[in-house]
C-alpha cells in the first residue's frame, strides 16, 4: 500500500501517539495515507477510537512482535 507520509512514535505511551498521530492528520490534506508505527500495545484500541470520532479510515492494522504498525486515511 502506498504512504505519502510516516510517523514514528516508537517508545511512546499512551495518549501520545494516537494525539501525534492526530496532530498529523490535522496538517495533512484529505485523502493521504499516513503509516504510524508504534510500540506501545494500547494503540491498536486508541486508533480505532480515533478513527471512529474523526472519520478518518483505519485501512490496515498489523503487529509483529512488539512493533505496532498502522495505517490511516485522512478523512474529506
Amino acid at each position: 500500500m502506498m504512504t505519502d507520509k510516516v510517523l514514528d512514535v516508537r517508545g511512546l505511551s499512551c495518549p501520545l501517539p494516537v494525539l501525534r498521530a492526530k496532530k498529523t492528520l490535522d496538517t495533512l490534506p484529505p485523502g493521504t495515507i499516513l503509516t504510524v508505527i508504534a510500540t506501545d500495545p494500547g494503540t491498536r484500541r486508541d486508533f480505532e477510537s480515533l478513527c471512529r470520532q474523526t472519520g478518518h479510515t483505519l485501512l490496515k492494522a498489523s503487529e509483529d512482535g512488539e512493533l505496532f504498525t498502522f495505517i490511516l486515511q485522512r478523512a474529506g
